[in-house]
């Protein structure tokens, strides 16, 4: 089976769909697929579902959507309801548990991916960490989960799977920073300032893809228009190492320059300069 929770909800076994339409039974697969191979309790899928106002036949209403899901899996898989009910989507004591051993889930191959893109991103591996995380993101077909209703269950779910998302951009970004390619940077990073206006590390890299390209006025405007939002709407100064990034943009530090010793900037953004 072909899973696919990293944009649109997905299912589909031997070219037959098995995503279903409805809201309701919708949310339902998601978190068991979020959740594949443990056991979700019938309280979590209740609370997902309907959050603090269940109906009151919930119980039956609930079994009622685990069997349309039965349904559409034995169409897709292509075997009786019984052995879905029986090996797939089994009943559990106080929940269910979703199995799927032999499914190509696009969640399990980002999370790999992931993985092995930060090994090499660590380790100072640039050429293939940015080779890795670019196969990572281009599993991304949008937003996960794009087109699931999700409630008090899903959202927190949802959240962790955008962050781990952003962190790869982040270091795919920081790489290409490191390989000369600011002019190339600049629109996504001010897409991603804009949308994400509260992620300092992004604003780093935006500043200092600027002040390589030659827009040394544009860094400092930068920050302090992102200085003056952070105290109208926080009540907060940005972190120190930003604001060592803008005296060091001020000074027009030889650290900075791209032809400088990596370790220079590390000094400098980390206060050791």
């Amino acid at each position: 089976m072909d899973v696919r929770l990293l944009g649109p909800l997905s299912l589909s076994a031997h070219n037959r769909d098995a995503t279903p339409s409805a809201r309701k039974p919708k949310q339902l697969i998601s978190l068991l697929l979020l959740n594949e191979g443990g056991v979700v309790s019938t309280g979590s899928l209740i609370s997902e579902i309907w959050d603090t106002q269940p109906p009151r036949s919930v119980q039956t209403t609930l079994q009622t959507y685990v069997v349309q899901v039965r349904k559409l899996l034995s169409e897709a898989l292509q075997i009786p309801v019984g052995k879905v009910a029986g090996n797939v989507l089994l009943t559990r004591n106080g929940g269910y548990t979703l199995v799927l051993p032999d499914a190509n889930f696009d969640l399990y191959r980002f999370r790999s991916l992931e993985q092995a893109g930060m090994g090499a991103f660590e380790d100072g591996d640039d050429e293939s960490a940015s080779r890795i995380f670019a196969q990572a993101l281009a599993l991304w077909r949008g937003n996960a989960l794009a087109d699931v209703e999700v409630g008090r269950m899903l959202e927190p779910e949802v959240a962790r799977l955008e962050q781990s998302r952003l962190t790869v951009v982040e270091c795919r970004l920081e790489i290409e920073l490191r390989r000369g390619r600011h002019r190339q940077s600049l629109s996504e990073l001010a897409s991603l300032t804009a949308r994400y206006d509260d992620n300092e590390n992004l604003h780093v890299l935006y500043m200092l893809a600027l002040y390589r390209s030659g827009y040394r006025g544009k860094a400092l405007e930068k920050y302090r228009s992102f200085h003056k939002w952070m105290r109208d709407e926080l009540g907060l100064d940005p972190s120190p190492r930003l604001q060592r990034l803008h005296h060091a943009v001020l000074d027009a530090d030889p650290a900075l320059d791209e032809a400088a010793d990596r370790d220079d900037l590390t000094a400098v953004l980390s206060g050791r300069g």
